[in-house]
This record gives C-alpha cells, sequence and structure tokens, in this order.
C-alpha cells in the first residue's frame, strides 16, 4: 500500500508494539486511515476486542480493505515457564481463531488479512538456505508458528487473501533485540552468543512496515511471506559489524549460563543458538525493493537518528 494509492481503512491488532507503531505512523503519514482493536476502553478511532473472552466488535471489521493482526504475548519477555508458553501459544491461537471466525461471517469482507507468523517456524536448520517452501523444523517456536498459522483456516475457507508473514529479527532502536543490545555493546562487554556461526536473518523497522503495505497491496501474494533482509548474517558477523558502527570492542563471546539461569535453557537454545539461513524469496519475486540490504549500513542509519 503506498503513500499514492487511495485512502483506505486498515483494522489493525497489537497495535501498541514495536511493528504496530510503525505501521500506524506510516499509514497515516499518508492518508489512510487506522482501526485499532483494543482490551483498553476504546479511544476515538478504536474498536473492542478481547479473545480470552471471545468479545469482538465485528462492525469494525465490516468493509475494511485490510486487516492487520499483530497481537500476541512476548515471546522473550519472561523466562520459558509452562506457563509463559502456554500464554505464547494461546494469545497466538485464540486472537486468529477468533478473528478467522468473524472475518468468515461478515457480509462485506476484508479482500486480505495479514496475520503475524515468524521465522520461528523453521527452527534450527544450520546452514541450510530457507524459502517459504521449506519444510517446518522442530522445537516450541516452530509448534507454535504453525498453530498460529493453521488457525486462519476459516478465513481462507470463506476467500479472503490471507498472508503469514514470517517476521525476523526487527532492527530497530526502540525495541526488540537491538534496543537490548545496546547497553552491553556501547559499555564494550557485547560479543557474539555461543560459536557464533548461527545464521540470523534480520530486518529493519523500515523494512518491515514497508514489506507489510507492499503485501498488502500486491494481490499475488498469499500464504507464507518471509520478512527478511535478503542478506542474512551469522551472529559473530553480527557482533563485529555492531561493534564496528558502536567502536567498541567485541571480543569475549557472552557467557551462556547466566541466561539460561535467566531465561531457561529451551529459550536460549531456540531464540539465541538456532540458526535460520531465512531468504525473501516471495517478496523479492513480487518486485519488493528493500531500503536495507547492507547490515552495516542498516545499524548506521539506525543509529544516527537515534543519537
Amino acid at each position: 500500500m503506498s503513500t499514492s494509492s487511495s485512502p483506505r481503512r486498515v483494522v489493525l491488532t497489537g497495535s501498541s508494539g514495536l511493528i504496530g507503531t510503525a505501521l500506524i505512523n506510516k499509514l497515516t503519514s499518508g492518508g489512510h486511515t487506522v482501526t485499532r482493536m483494543v482490551r483498553r476502553n476504546p479511544g476515538p478511532g478504536d474498536a473492542v476486542w478481547n479473545p480470552t473472552t471471545g468479545v469482538i466488535d465485528s462492525s469494525a471489521l465490516e468493509g475494511a480493505d485490510a486487516v492487520v493482526h499483530l497481537a500476541g504475548e512476548g515471546i522473550a519477555d519472561s523466562k520459558w515457564t509452562a506457563e509463559h508458553k502456554r500464554a505464547v501459544l494461546d494469545s497466538r491461537v485464540q486472537g486468529t481463531t477468533l478473528l478467522a471466525r468473524i472475518l468468515a461471517k461478515l457480509d462485506a469482507k476484508p479482500p486480505v488479512w495479514v496475520s503475524g507468523s515468524a521465522i520461528g517456524f523453521y527452527g534450527n536448520r544450520g546452514d541450510d538456505e530457507l524459502t517459504e517452501s521449506s519444510p517446518r523444523g522442530s522445537g516450541f517456536l516452530a509448534d507454535v508458528v504453525q498453530a498460529w498459522e493453521d488457525a486462519t483456516a476459516d478465513a481462507e475457507s470463506a476467500g479472503i487473501r490471507v498472508v503469514h508473514i514470517r517476521t525476523g529479527i526487527v532492527m530497530s532502536t526502540k525495541g526488540g533485540a537491538l534496543k537490548q543490545q545496546l547497553l552491553p555493546f556501547k559499555l564494550g562487554v557485547g560479543g557474539r552468543m555461543g560459536s557464533g556461526k548461527q545464521w540470523l536473518p534480520w530486518i529493519t523497522i523500515d523494512d518491515e512496515v514497508s514489506a507489510i503495505m507492499h503485501v498488502i497491496n500486491t494481490d499475488t501474494l498469499s500464504g507464507p511471506v518471509n520478512l527478511v533482509s535478503p542478506h542474512p548474517v551469522t551472529n559473530a558477523e553480527f557482533t563485529k559489524v555492531l561493534g564496528k558502527v558502536l567502536k567498541r570492542p567485541t571480543f569475549i563471546p557472552i557467557p551462556l549460563l547466566p541466561l539460561k539461569l535467566l531465561y531457561g535453557e529451551e529459550m536460549v537454545k531456540e531464540m539465541l543458538l538456532a540458526s535460520a539461513r531465512v531468504l525473501p524469496t516471495k517478496l523479492q519475486s513480487s518486485g519488493f525493493a528493500f531500503a536495507d540490504t547492507d547490515l552495516l549500513a542498516g545499524l548506521r542509519s539506525l543509529l544516527s537518528s537515534h543519537g
């Protein structure tokens, strides 16, 4: 969806998150209207929904030009206890299932639904190049993503074009992994994780938002679409580049034991040490032009604006 296209109304869940906030700014600056689905008391431009109780204002979805669903419990917000893992799964499956059921029943269905997903689908795959046609990997994250994507079935059966955006590591100074890494790297204690050979599929926040708008506007795109840079890097390469941009040493590897004690061994294994060399095959084939394909230039741009 470009700023030159006619004004449209987009319904958004997860509007307060890192990606949702940036997407709202991009849409509204382009003259589009955003209806935010919120759990709290709705303000102007908001509509109520609660996936846990099954409450949703279906009138907000009626006649929308697009729905973008980004809501879900933060995966790395706390240690992977059984309770947190259940919350991660339920927050995605319950919300997606509710939306799918309601969207399928609307008289004026939105033509496209962009539903959140993640590269966790692929699991730990070493140096294998992974595209949208690659099979699912193993592990908790792969299982969550599969259930998350399957939950859109009712909407797909009703003829809505559904796109699962398998997002990589979003680079932003306002949240996510990069924000958490900035302080230790600035202090000179940043370093590689484990062997450093694991692949990191990254994407800048600007490209993430532009890709979502491209997906909305491109009728030929459906099913899984990888939202990652065409040039993934290893953890060791990322460490070296970030250190170079910040002008700080990166010689000492990050000790894993404290992280395992804080977050649990399973989380460290799947989120910090897993390798996924994911490529944006469908995005590039559909004509999407990345603004940031080089990690060094991308980080310099992000950090120069950060101050």
